[in-house]
């Protein structure tokens, strides 16, 4: 596996004469990110569409946002889609991976980057540190970001932290069952670009397991010598609580045991549970919680082509 730093792709100009008429799309998913999607958008558009044209398209795909994030985007110069109303026939899924799925109804990118909307340090090399490897090296399909991931706490950053449910799940998981793919140092990284058949050959679960789904259904169909990683430094968002990462980790399982059953690797004896299970404490009572966290999937939209 090919393995680079974004600062190899610093030089804007030259990827957009790599295009070769190749179209660029920037994807952004969105729920409730008011805080960072103006800087985001305004970053893209400005460096990556009018000085230099190396992004031909940049969409906001938003889950159904309660504050600013659409109206903010499309001030900044995005496209705004409201996932529901992407391929309605098809119904609607609240999550993640369903807004990446509904992106690929309306992007029209030979390549498409996707990055998160809650990058609060974005930079332009987000998405040329991804794009520049495909548009230099014809043999690549899929492009994953690494970084650092500083952890907030009440005196500021620590320098490392953030990640947990990478290092305390998916790690000690992907060790046991795949271990081919503990070469990814940020398995679970929402910043990734692809060919566009390469995502459309893909199943897209619809919540946080979207990209796990990804490395393992990749490394079984084009394998790990078509996939490469690009280490961009450091990546800043907001810290999740506890309960939140309890419910991505219960997500992801249900994605990764779907897949061990599938690559023989174990056997279910009955469906997987959607019901999540904690406890909650309001100083005085204490009580279980019951929370419906289903991870559907949605399927490929177009048949692998060898």
């Amino acid at each position: 596996m090919k393995v680079f730093h974004h600062s190899r792709f610093a030089d804007v100009t030259r990827l957009a004469a790599l295009k070769r008429g190749q179209r660029v799309s920037v994807c952004i998913p969105t729920l409730d990110e008011a805080d960072t999607i103006g800087r985001i958008v305004t970053t893209v558009r400005r460096e990556l569409m009018e000085r230099v044209p190396l992004v031909d398209e940049l969409l906001v795909i938003d889950s159904g946002s309660t504050d600013a994030t659409r109206e903010l985007a499309r001030e900044a110069g995005a496209t705004i889609h409201l996932s529901a109303d992407i391929a309605p026939e098809q119904g609607t899924f609240r999550g993640k991976g369903e807004n990446l799925w509904k992106a690929l109804h309306v992007a029209t990118g030979d390549i498409i980057c996707f990055v998160d909307g809650d990058i609060c340090n974005f930079h332009e090399r987000f998405v040329t540190g991804l794009v520049g490897p495909l548009l230099e090296d014809a043999s690549l399909d899929y492009v994953k970001a690494f970084y650092e991931r500083p952890l907030a706490h009440p005196h500021g950053f620590r320098p490392t932290g953030g990640g947990r449910v990478t290092e305390i799940l998916v790690r000690p998981l992907l060790s046991m069952f795949y271990p081919a793919l503990t070469t990814f140092l940020q398995p679970l990284s929402g910043e990734y670009a692809a060919r566009r058949e390469t995502f459309r050959a893909l199943p897209f679960p619809c919540g946080y397991g979207v990209e796990l789904a990804h490395l393992i259904d990749l490394s079984a169909t084009i394998g790990l010598g078509r996939i490469a990683q690009t280490d961009l430094d450091e990546r800043h968002h907001r810290n999740r609580s506890d309960e939140d990462l309890g419910r991505t980790a219960f997500g992801i399982l249900q994605v990764l045991f779907r897949r061990l059953e599938r690559d023989g690797k174990l056997t279910l004896t009955g469906p997987l549970p959607e019901i999540l299970k904690s406890w909650q404490f309001d100083g005085e009572t204490l009580a279980v919680e019951s929370l419906s966290v289903p991870e559907p999937e949605r399927p490929a939209l177009e048949p692998r082509v060898s």
